[in-house]
C-alpha cells in the first residue's frame, strides 16, 4: 500500500504534481468555456425570439446543427478545421501560419456545444415570463433594453439557473474530450500515470475522486448563487 501511495506523492518520484496540473487545466478551460457557451447561448435565444424570421431560421439551425453533431466531432472540426483555415489565411496575409493551441480549440468547441444548450435553457426561460411584465415595464416608460437589463435579466438568471447548473457540471466532465488532442488536463495525464506505472486503477480512482471533488463544491458554489438569486422571493 505504501508503495501504491508513493505514486501520488509529489516531487520526481511520484504523480502528484503532474495530477495537480491536469486538475488545474481542466477547471481552468471550464471556468474559460463558461462565458462563451453562456453569453453566445443567450445571444442565440434571443435570435430565436427575433421578429425577423432569418434570424430566427439562423438561430434554429445553429442550434441543430451543433447539438446534431458529436461533441468529439466537434472538436476536431475546430482544431483540425478551423486551424487549417486560420493558418491559410495568415500564411497569405502575414507569410507565416497561426496554429491554434488546443486549450483555445478545446474552449471554442465546448463552448460551442455548450451553447446550443444553454440557448434552449435561456429559450424556456423566456417564455416562463408573463408578456404582461414587459407591458408594465413598457407603461411606466422603460425602453426595450432597460425593460431587458432591469425586470427581465434578474427573473431570467433565476429561472435559468437549475438549467445552466446541469450545464456546467456536465461541461467539466466533457472538458476530458480535451486529451484526445494532447492538451494535458486530468484525463490525460492520468492515462500518461498509467501507461508508466501499470497501476490503472489507483490512478483512475484517483481522478474520479478529483472529478467528484469538483462536483461537490460546484453544487456548494451553484446552491450559494441560486439563495442570492432567490433573495426576496417566497419559498
Amino acid at each position: 500500500m505504501s508503495d501504491l501511495l508513493s505514486l501520488l506523492q509529489f516531487g520526481p518520484d511520484g504523480w502528484g504534481d503532474e495530477l495537480a496540473y491536469g486538475a488545474f487545466i481542466t477547471i481552468s478551460l471550464s471556468l474559460a468555456t463558461v462565458p462563451v457557451g453562456v453569453i453566445t447561448g443567450f445571444i442565440v435565444a434571443l435570435g430565436s425570439q427575433s421578429a425577423d424570421p432569418l434570424v430566427r431560421a439562423a438561430s434554429s439551425m445553429y442550434v441543430n446543427v451543433v447539438r446534431g453533431t458529436p461533441e468529439l466531432l466537434t472538436l476536431f472540426l475546430v482544431y483540425y478545421g478551423a486551424q487549417y483555415g486560420i493558418s491559410l489565411v495568415t500564411n497569405a496575409l502575414f507569410g507565416a501560419p497561426f496554429e491554434i493551441s488546443p486549450f483555445l480549440a478545446g474552449m471554442i468547441a465546448l463552448g460551442l456545444v455548450m451553447s446550443s444548450y444553454a440557448s434552449e435553457v435561456f429559450l424556456s426561460a423566456f417564455r416562463a415570463i408573463p408578456r404582461e411584465l414587459y407591458d408594465a415595464a413598457y407603461s411606466v416608460g422603460l425602453t426595450r433594453w432597460q425593460t431587458l437589463r432591469l425586470v427581465i435579466a434578474p427573473l431570467l438568471v433565476r429561472l435559468a439557473l437549475p438549467g445552466l447548473s446541469n450545464l456546467w457540471l456536465s461541461l467539466m466532465k466533457d472538458t476530458s474530450l480535451v486529451s484526445i488532442i494532447s492538451l494535458n488536463d486530468l484525463l490525460r495525464q492520468t492515462s500518461l500515470a498509467v501507461g508508466s506505472t501499470k497501476e490503472p486503477f489507483l490512478f483512475y480512482t484517483v481522478a474520479c475522486l478529483i472529478y467528484l471533488f469538483f462536483s461537490v463544491a460546484s453544487s456548494a458554489g451553484i446552491w450559494r448563487i441560486d439563495t442570492w438569486a432567490s433573495r426576496g422571493t417566497a419559498k
